[in-house]
């Protein structure tokens, strides 16, 4: 009786197309934003925060703040980010139900970038998410944009790398939210990068891509001042207590995009998607002048096999994402910057099986 109920309920249940599908759009464009997402029980919540508007300038800069709820299937809007001006390049997480938003960069009018140590907190109402509140964290010791961010026992928020003023810095800053300060990690092995793209599962910090200054711009003017990063680094978390995390080179992926591609976690997989081979600005032109094109590339490490495998290509590539937001079906890029520089209200789930 139990294996027929069984045999039931499999049949029951339908494949998974594994494949890219659109979901409900943003109510407004908007390109390196911070997302997270959040699940709980039956109900997905998926944030994005600030990032700029399609015109792609300092006042397209914004602290717009929005929310996907599953149980709606729609965006809804947040009480904007403090503040007087929005941010690029921040991260987002989630921890045990609050959503943290760490650094990122102003722009003024002239095109100057200023990257910030801010930490902002949001708190929605277990009723209703759109009714929740900010606070202020604790500021990050060494400000930074455009770092890798993940989470480790609910507790620890973990920013590795990432660009601080004026360069790359090697350093992994960690946030304990039980105590609220800030502790230091092992730095990188690797070379300090910003626009990488990773994240953390089961305690093993996955990077790759990115840039890096270009060590040949210092004597010949006529090359590139930053250089993409092809090096993809894991990180063994050993101890929590104090932290000490264990490096190790990766082999190469078989996927084009390197600089600000899209990534997450799916069950041991850490997923990455889009991206583009060569950094650029905010508006998406890169150094020689010319429009950086996303890359239609999908792939993922797999923790378990310690071995990259190859996945549905995004038929409208992003790139400037950062961040794929989970829910109960895939992986989510949320908005973004798509061929020709054009920033996208566009949302895309890659479905994944378990």
């Amino acid at each position: 009786m139990r294996l027929a109920t069984l045999a039931l309920l499999l049949l029951a249940s339908p494949p998974v197309n594994i494949g890219w599908t659109d979901m409900p759009s943003l109510p407004s464009a908007v390109t390196n934003n911070a997302v997270a997402s959040y699940t709980h029980k039956d109900r997905t919540l998926i944030y994005s925060f600030m990032g700029m508007g399609k015109e792609k300038n300092a006042s397209a800069v914004t602290t717009n703040a929005m929310v996907y709820d599953s149980l709606h299937d729609q965006w809804r809007v947040l009480p904007p980010v403090p503040g007087k001006k929005g941010r690029v390049g921040a991260s987002a997480v989630v921890v045990d139900g609050d959503v943290y938003v760490l650094g990122g960069y102003t722009l003024d009018a002239d095109g100057k970038k200023k990257t910030v140590a801010d930490v902002d907190i949001y708190t929605p109402s277990e009723v209703e998410p759109t009714q929740g509140y900010w606070a202020k964290g604790i500021p990050i010791p060494i400000p930074v944009d455009d770092t890798v961010t993940g989470v480790v026992d609910d507790r620890f928020i973990l920013l590795v790398s990432g660009w601080s003023v004026d360069d790359g810095i090697a350093n992994v800053q960690i946030y304990d939210t039980y105590k609220d300060h800030w502790l230091p990690g092992n730095v990188i092995s690797g070379k300090p990068v910003f626009g990488h793209s990773g994240a953390i599962v089961n305690k093993t910090i996955i990077y790759c891509g990115g840039a890096h200054k270009n060590p040949d711009h210092k004597d010949d003017h006529t090359k590139p001042e930053f250089v993409a990063a092809d090096e993809c680094w894991q990180g063994k978390i050993v101890s929590t207590g104090p932290f000490k995390i264990e490096w190790q080179e990766l082999p190469q992926h078989s996927g084009i995009g390197q600089y600000r591609m899209a990534s997450g976690v799916w069950a041991k997989k850490i997923v990455f998607s889009g991206g583009t081979d060569a950094p650029y600005s905010y508006d998406g032109v890169k150094t020689d002048g010319k429009p950086a094109s996303p890359s239609v590339s999908t792939f993922a490490w797999d923790t378990d096999k310690n071995a990259w495998e190859t996945l549905p290509n995004d038929p409208q590539p992003t790139m400037d994402v950062r961040t794929m937001a989970a829910d109960r079906s895939g992986l989510v890029v949320v908005g973004g910057m798509q061929a020709g520089q054009k920033v996208e209200k566009r949302v895309a789930r890659l479905n994944l099986k378990r």
